[in-house]
């Protein structure tokens, strides 16, 4: 998931997930034994709240507790667990045969069904949706004929350009029970289940999505009380949840322009929970001071990155962002924004996940300010360079120091160039009007390599913001797909390794979530 923007997909940083664990084991509530009510740091959701259509953390987050999928991510592990699914099993890794528990319901009293599954995914990749998450069902039997295609290059597919409704790899056996086949082979499909895109839908979503979006009905534990456009998400527990008892009965996502604000909140105990403290925090480990041992520190499935928009032509050359890349000078910037609290990143695929490659992007994500400076006199650009980012999402100091460090080798004009908030940069970076650099975050849908590849730079990909294409890569992690264990981690391994000679991102650091909560 892009975190934050575009951060194609999330769910709830562990964590986040822990500290709402300990409540549901009974660690908060009032002196009367009742439910505790608290409060989470939000953003405002991009689009309406679909599950297909939820693209970033700022849905992404309370839309996770609304609703619950096949399997969940372990807090602690992130392992996928069947939740309703009671099996998931598969002979060839093409056809896969899911059953489900019996008991689960919508928060509107209907059944969770097979076909709630079933009738959710195919509207989901039904090309005149224009769902964001419709790229992840590429997998199954059919996608390509409910996608449909953009005959008359208007970007807009619409009912006569997608020949049917329905993918025919997707076949409900009976209400607890239903089969997907899919065009290849695929080991990960079941890791990707746990994914919010592959949510159930209930029947009456069906009859009004515009009005579903504004207030979602889900399966999760938390039902939708109300909403209000840049102040607040309102849940409360679902009293009919089949999961682990909760004893948290409300939440509310509270929504900040600027993450100080929220911290402020923090510390004065006006706010709960904030899954990641901003880096005013982090300076001189002030939070320390501020929030004593109300901290988790761990490592997480994300990579901070910066894109060139392969669209620009001047963009779309390796030798220039490989020597922007040895221009920054990683470490000094990690001081200065995050205290240290950052790893430098030598490739595009986080090493939490098992086939990460270490030092795979070569000398070009060391810093090198001779090399860097003399390949850049060979590409004759001319500048200036602008590095854009959104204001709401505390990135401002180390987009700040990252130019500058750009802008002292490359003896180049570089500005960070803040936009008002992440709807605004969303759209910006979706219709392709950016004309420079653009700051990334990827925080993983599901704990695989092939999460930090596919999304991001598979060609038409839902999160490849920057247009990167290579017929290589493709055929790379369609490969990669087909097989199992090692040689499929072997040849998605590869498909780095063709990111590495074509450098349409510059990846930074790789991240740590540092979540403070407050003392009630």
């Amino acid at each position: 998931m892009n975190a934050e923007w575009n951060i194609g997909r999330l769910f709830i940083p562990a964590a986040l997930a822990v500290l709402v664990a300990a409540c549901a084991n009974g660690d908060t509530g009032d002196d009367n034994g009742e439910a505790a009510s608290i409060s989470i740091h939000g953003c405002e959701p991009l689009n309406p709240l679909i599950p297909s259509n939820t693209a970033e953390v700022c849905g992404g987050n309370p839309m996770d507790q609304m609703f619950t999928g096949l399997v969940a991510y372990n807090p602690r592990t992130a392992e996928p667990e069947n939740a309703v699914a009671s099996a998931i099993s598969s002979d060839d890794n093409v056809t896969w045969r899911i059953a489900l528990h019996e008991g689960w319901k919508f928060h509107d009293g209907t059944d969770v069904t097979a076909d709630s599954f079933v009738s959710a995914w195919n509207w989901a990749a039904y090309g005149p949706n224009g769902q964001a998450n419709s790229y992840f069902f590429a997998p199954i039997k059919g996608y390509t004929d409910v996608e449909g295609e953009d005959a008359n290059g208007d970007d807009e597919i619409t009912a006569d350009e997608a020949p049917t409704t329905e993918m025919s790899g997707l076949r409900v056996i009976s209400d607890t029970e239903f089969t997907v086949e899919l065009d290849a082979p695929s080991s990960v499909f079941p890791v990707m289940l746990g994914y919010i895109a592959f949510a159930p839908l209930p029947a009456s979503f069906f009859d009004d999505p515009e009005a579903f979006g504004r207030a979602p009905v889900g399966n999760g534990p938390f039902t939708f009380v109300s909403s209000e456009p840049d102040v607040s998400i309102k849940l409360t527990a679902f009293d009919d949840y089949p999961g682990p008892e909760l004893e948290v009965k409300d939440v509310e996502y509270k929504m900040y322009r600027d993450a100080n604000a929220a911290y402020a909140d923090l510390i004065s105990n006006n706010l709960d929970i904030m899954w990641k403290l901003p880096t005013s925090a982090l300076t001189d480990d002030l939070y320390l001071d501020d929030l004593g041992d109300r901290v988790v520190d761990q490592a997480d499935g994300s990579i901070v990155f910066i894109t060139a928009p392969q669209y620009v032509a001047a963009y779309d050359n390796p030798d220039l962002t490989r020597a922007i890349s040895m221009a920054i000078d990683r470490e000094s910037v990690i001081d200065v924004a995050f205290n240290g609290a950052r790893t430098p990143a030598t490739g595009w695929v986080s090493p939490v996940v098992n086939g990460y490659q270490g030092g795979i992007c070569g000398p070009y994500c060391s810093y090198d300010p001779e090399a860097a400076k003399a390949l850049f006199d060979t590409t004759g650009f001319e500048g200036p360079i602008t590095l854009t980012y959104n204001a709401d999402g505390d990135h401002k100091t180390w987009a700040e120091a990252t130019c500058n460090s750009i802008s002292n080798v490359l003896v180049i004009e570089c500005l960070a160039v803040p936009m008002a908030d992440t709807a605004t940069f969303l759209t910006t970076v979706q219709d392709q009007e950016a004309t420079g650099l653009l700051k990334g975050v990827w925080l993983m849908d599901y704990p695989s390599i092939e999460n930090f590849l596919v999304p991001l730079y598979a060609t038409g990909a839902s999160s490849n913001d920057g247009g990167y294409s290579s017929p290589d890569f493709d055929a790379a992690v369609a490969e990669a797909a087909t097989l199992q264990g090692e040689e499929a981690i072997e040849k998605y391994q590869e498909a780095e390794a063709i990111l590495a000679e074509d450098f349409p991102v510059i990846p930074l650091w790789y991240g740590r979530t540092v979540a403070g909560y407050s003392e009630n």
